[in-house]
């Protein structure tokens, strides 16, 4: 058998949104490639299962309970992980939520709320980091973007604008601190089968159906099928590696060609 190289090994990891979903698929991929995990989520619970399927793989992790809605929990938060990790090598800054559909009958505070989470938790989380990376002078930042980050969506403009801004935050970040040997990458996922899609993306817009909102999204995508959260941890996991150690400022794509037409 071919020996299969772990693609992480020791690099010291933090990962929001990290109790389901992609971010849950990414704590046990990237611990299985060998980092040592500090999983971020608002969900103690889930977060704890996570951690100790880890635990049990041989892996090391250590949850973190926020909301990183709120922006002083956000960097005490960010803070705690990089004690207990004693630095750190790899972000992947996982958390949004959805926005509210319409624009003409707005609802502020969930329109707030949701701008806090997508895009001002971004800032924050990668300040952090970022000060830790340019001591050591690498490092490596993943975001979570969308596909409604690259094209415009129906379902909710405000959401594709809070995603474009961290496409821009991505590339911005890139250039100012390539010279300094950290990377900053985003991968923008299409519609992946998480409950998220099914509990929120489905019913964001009142005017259709959940059924009628599930039969557009699959209907824009070539390949006839959402992914699967694993799809997407795998090209975070590329990204965050050295083996993307030529790749900065790019924002991926993982869509089954959604983007691509």
């Amino acid at each position: 058998m071919s020996h299969i190289p772990r693609r992480l090994e020791g690099k010291r990891t933090i990962i929001t949104a990290a109790a389901s979903g992609m971010g849950k698929a990414g704590c046990e991929l990237f611990a299985q490639h060998g980092a040592r995990i500090a999983a971020i989520d608002r969900d103690e619970t889930a977060l704890a299962s996570v951690v100790a399927a880890i635990e049990a793989s041989g892996g090391q992790a250590c949850g973190f309970v926020a909301d990183l809605s709120d922006a002083k929990a956000t960097v005490d938060v960010i803070n705690a992980a990089q004690q207990w990790l004693d630095g750190v090598d790899v972000l992947w800054n996982h958390a949004g939520m959805p926005a509210p559909a319409d624009i003409d009958d707005l609802d502020l505070a969930r329109y707030r709320l949701s701008s806090e989470l997508n895009l001002t938790s971004a800032v924050l989380v990668s300040g952090e980091v970022i000060r830790t990376m340019r001591k050591q002078r690498s490092g490596s930042i993943v975001f979570t973007s969308s596909t409604s980050g690259l094209v415009g969506s129906a379902l909710s403009p405000l959401y594709s604008a809070l995603k474009a801004g961290v496409v821009g935050l991505t590339k911005g970040l890139a250039v100012r601190y390539a010279a300094e040997g950290i990377r900053v990458n985003t991968i923008c996922p299409g519609p992946v089968a998480t409950p998220m899609l099914y509990n929120d993306f489905m019913k964001v817009d009142p005017r259709f159906s959940k059924e009628d909102n599930e039969q557009r999204v699959l209907s824009a995508v070539p390949m006839g099928r959402v992914g699967q959260p694993l799809e997407v941890a795998h090209a975070a996991l590329w990204l965050a590696s050295d083996d993307a150690s030529f790749v900065t400022g790019a924002a991926l794509p993982i869509d089954g060609g959604l983007t691509a037409r």
